[in-house]
Formats: C-alpha cells, sequence, structure tokens
C-alpha cells in the first residue's frame, strides 16, 4: 500500500511479539480481517502487524491511533473491536 493511501485511513495495529502471538494474536489477525470485511471498513483502516511493543505482560496487545489496548484475549476481541470502531466510525 503506498503512503498516500495509507494517510487516509486510521492505523489498527496488532503485536504479533511472541508472548501475545500465543496468548491469543495468531488467531486476531484472522478475526480482525473478517471483521474489518464485514463492517465494511476496509477503506478506513490500515491494518498490519508489528514486532513486540515492549508490554508483554499486558499482552495481547492491539493499538489503534494512539491507544493502547491491553489484555485483548480472544474473549475480548470482538468487544474491543466494537467499542474502537463505533466511536470513530
Amino acid at each position: 500500500m503506498n503512503q498516500e493511501a495509507k494517510k487516509n485511513k486510521k492505523e489498527l495495529i496488532i503485536c504479533l511479539g511472541s508472548a501475545c502471538f500465543s496468548r491469543g494474536n495468531k488467531n486476531a489477525v484472522k478475526t480482525i480481517k473478517e471483521y474489518i470485511k464485514e463492517h465494511q471498513l476496509e477503506d478506513k483502516i490500515y491494518f498490519h502487524g508489528t514486532h513486540c511493543m515492549e508490554q508483554c505482560q499486558k499482552g495481547p496487545i492491539l493499538k489503534f491511533e494512539d491507544r493502547i489496548y491491553t489484555q485483548v484475549t480472544p474473549e475480548r476481541l470482538l468487544y474491543v473491536l466494537d467499542e474502537i470502531f463505533h466511536k470513530y466510525f
């Protein structure tokens, strides 16, 4: 994706460090992609992974814009996504 396309979107980052990955972010990637597609947010969200966010004890971690969401377990994931996207869209 080019820089021009990225700058017009809100950024959602998922931590793919080993602690977050093993605590559920491996499966969360698929769930988030499905959520974005289901809610027709592809043109509004730039979703990607990153290496460790250095908050392993608080993982799994998601970051939306400047806010970090901690302990985003598989059980909490949809709740957190609803909270993020209903607030901004």
